[in-house]
This record gives structure tokens, sequence and C-alpha cells, in this order.
């Protein structure tokens, strides 16, 4: 358990810390191919889906995911707390609401990378749609 207590908040924010920069990179990557796509190369729609989506699952999944990571820490570190009430037999108040209230930091921080990252799908997964109309009202009938 004291290796658990020493290392959650490492782990929990690596991971977190790991989503935000993979997330801000995707939606970098997504945007700038948006922006200068050529909708006139692609002669098969599903081509153009396969074009367009790239890397779109990829941040919804960080989207729909980063808010379990921060709810594993914690749960983990309302663990900790409690395995630390029952070492120490009583234990007053303050240090009870300190150790949950560092705990629920995980969750926080979970949200704070989901957040813009569904906004960041919801944008982009938009601008695939309009990308996609335009496409179809240049190919012949």
């Amino acid at each position: 358990m004291p290796y658990l207590k020493e290392y959650l908040d490492f782990a929990v924010l690596g991971v977190l810390g790991l989503m935000s920069f993979l997330l801000v990179g995707f939606v970098i990557e997504r945007y700038l191919f948006l922006r200068r796509v050529d909708l006139t190369r692609f002669r098969d729609a599903g081509e153009l889906d396969i074009a367009l989506t790239r890397n779109l699952t990829a941040i919804a999944t960080i989207g729909a995911n980063a808010p379990y990571v921060g709810l594993l820490g914690t749960v983990l570190g309302i663990l900790i707390s409690f395995y630390d009430i029952g070492q120490a037999g009583s234990i007053e108040a303050g240090t009870i609401m300190l150790g949950l209230a560092l705990a629920l930091k995980a969750t926080a921080l979970g949200l704070l990378v989901a957040i813009p990252a569904i906004i960041f799908y919801n944008a982009l997964l938009r601008k695939v749609d309009v990308l996609k109309v335009r496409w179809r009202g240049q190919q012949p009938a």
C-alpha cells in the first residue's frame, strides 16, 4: 500500500498528461489536414471518409476514457485514505477531508481532459460533414 500511496498521483497525472499530449497532437493534425484537404483528388466516397475521419476515433476515445482514468485515481485515493484511517484507529476530521480532497482532484483532472476532447471531436466531426457535402456537390450527376 505505501507504494500505491506514493506513486498514485504520478501515475494518474502521467496517464492524463499523456492523453492530453496525444489529444493536442491529434487535434492539430486533423485541423491542419481538414483545412487544406483537396477534395478533387478523391473519386471514391469511402476513400474520402477514411481520409477525413483519421484520428477522430482516438480523439473520441480520449474524451470518453479520461473521466474513467480520473475516477480510478479518485477511488484508489479514497481507498488509501480509508486504509490509513483503519491503520490509525482514529483520526481527526481534517485529515480525512484532506485525503478525500486530494483524491477528488483526479476526477477533476480527468474531466479537464475529457471536456475539451469532446468539444474538439464534435467540432472536427462537423467540419468532416461539411467537407463531405461539398465533395458530393462536386461530383457529376
